[in-house]
This record gives structure tokens, sequence and C-alpha cells, in this order.
């Protein structure tokens, strides 16, 4: 069924009808799918379950262009970020054409489905402006961050498994509710593993996030429990390049307080409870444990 959804996103693509863009596409890291994967898991057998994996894959994607813009990344994957390689405008210009053209094919389906795909791209994109703000100082409060992430990374997989669910007629709120957290989970792991993380492994440097300006959880816990002038070194760390003394400061005060135990533990919460919504369902326990376990 991967197959399918490959050769319907490049059928899109073709569709398009510009070569720049369709060269530009060819260059991209198709990445692990997971929300393809997981419409698919949820409804296997619905005939058009795979084009909707397609189109969701497109919006992703553009969504990571228009993300490596605002972050300046000139890495995506390992890989040369299409900013880096042909600069802001292109990859803005190329988010745009692919967001377009995604929208256009959703029309196809049900309202209701069109209705959240779209609705959560709008979130999504709240999301990302909250994150740029929040990046200018040292955000402490946890659930302004949890809040941000929900609505950058786990919208868009929560319309993912609701929309599968619409497919197949099966309870959508308990899917979403799935969905919901294996995106929050997701993003909680990524912000971990940016810190324990190698750049061979992550593609770019380790403590990338919090250098761009990013509190992750693990920073905000940690802050939550560091005093006096301990403290005020977390923050002068804060949205700027990290020499070898002070990333080793950075982990050892993280391993001492077992921050990243904590972000893990809270993580695995939202598994538990992901998967306590739809218990008979194998595949979804088998995706979700791979998000928690993954390395890279």
């Amino acid at each position: 069924m991967m197959e399918r959804v490959e050769a319907l996103i490049n059928q899109l693509i073709v569709e398009i009808d510009f070569p720049q863009a369709i060269e530009l596409f060819s260059k991209l890291a198709g990445g692990k799918r997971l929300r393809a994967r997981l419409i698919l898991t949820i409804a296997p057998s619905h005939p058009d379950a795979p084009l909707l994996g397609a189109i969701v894959e497109l919006i992703h994607a553009a969504s990571l262009l228009h993300d490596d813009v605002i972050d300046e990344a000139s890495l995506r994957r390992g890989a040369a970020s299409v900013n880096a390689t042909h600069g802001s405008k292109v990859a803005i210009m190329l988010g745009d054409i692919l967001y377009s053209k995604a929208f256009s094919a959703l029309t196809v389906f049900d309202s209701r489905i069109a209705h959240s795909i779209a609705q959560s791209v709008t979130k999504l994109s709240v999301g990302e402006m909250m994150d740029v703000e929040m990046a200018k100082s040292f955000n402490v409060n946890r659930d302004d961050y949890l809040h941000m992430l929900y609505l950058k990374t786990a919208t868009l997989i929560e319309s993912c498994a609701y929309c599968a669910a619409l497919l197949e007629n099966k309870e959508v709120e308990k899917y979403a509710l799935y969905g919901k957290n294996l995106g929050t989970a997701f993003q909680i792991v990524d912000d971990i593993l940016d810190i324990t993380s190698d750049e061979a492994t992550l593609g770019k440097p380790s403590f990338n996030d919090f250098v761009e300006g990013k509190t992750t959880l693990p920073y905000i816990d940690l802050y939550d429990v560091l005093e006096g002038t301990e403290k005020e070194t977390l923050v002068r760390c804060h949205g700027r390049v990290l020499d070898l003394q002070e990333k080793e400061w950075l982990f050892g005060v993280m391993e001492k307080h077992g921050v990243i135990e904590k972000s893990y533990a809270y993580a695995q919460l939202l598994c538990d409870e992901a998967i306590s919504a739809v218990p008979h369902e194998s595949a979804l326990l088998a995706i979700i444990t791979s998000v928690i376990l993954r390395n890279h």
C-alpha cells in the first residue's frame, strides 16, 4: 500500500506540470511517511486511503520547506535543504505549490475530511508562528510549550487518524485522541534526540533546537529544578552557539537531575493513553512503540 502512496505522490507532482518543481521535489528526502502509514493502518481496505495519505505527505513536505526557511536550516534529514541550495524564495514558493496542489486534490473527499485536514494546516501555521515568538526568550511555561507543540506537530497527525477513522466508519474521537497523543509524543522524543544524539545520527548539530531559541521540554524541566547561578547559566546559554564545555555542562546537569528520563516518561504516558483508546489495534500499538524506541 505504501508503494501506491508513493506512486500517487509522484502523480500529484507531475500534474503540477512545472519541471522545476518536479526536479526540486525529487531531491527531497521522503522520511518515515508516518502520516500516510497511520492512515493506511486505520483504513487499510478503503480505496481512497492511499490518495489521502499522499495528500497529507505533500502537506507535511510543504510545512518542512517553510520550517527550514524560518529556522534558516541548512540541512534536512542529513541532506542540504532547498533554502540552502536554491534560496529561501524558491523554498517558500515550492512549499506554496505543494500546499495548493494538496488542497486541490483534497476537494474530491467528503467535506468533513477536507475540513479537518484544512483546519489542521491552519493550526499548524499558528503553531509555527507561536514557535517563532516563543524562541525570542527562554520560555519557562510548560503548558504554553505543549500547546504550541500540539498545534505545530500533533494536529495534522490527529487529523490523519480522525479522517482515516471516518473512511472506515470507526469511532473517530478515539482515533483522533490516538493521533493527537502520537504526534505529541513523536515531537517530545525529537526534542530529546536533539540533546542525546550525535550530529551523524541527527543530520544536524546536537543541541541545535536550543541554539535556535527553542526551549523544549527537557530545558523547561531542567529550569524548574536548577537554582541560583546554575539557573542563570542555563538561561545565558539559550539562543546562541554553544561551545563543547557548555554542551557538556548542559548534558551533565540534565543527567544529574533526570530530566531526559522525565521527558521520556511523559511521552510514554501519552502513548499509554493513546493505546488505551484503541486497545484492539495491534498495528497502532506497533507504530506508537516505534516512536518511543526510535533513536534518530
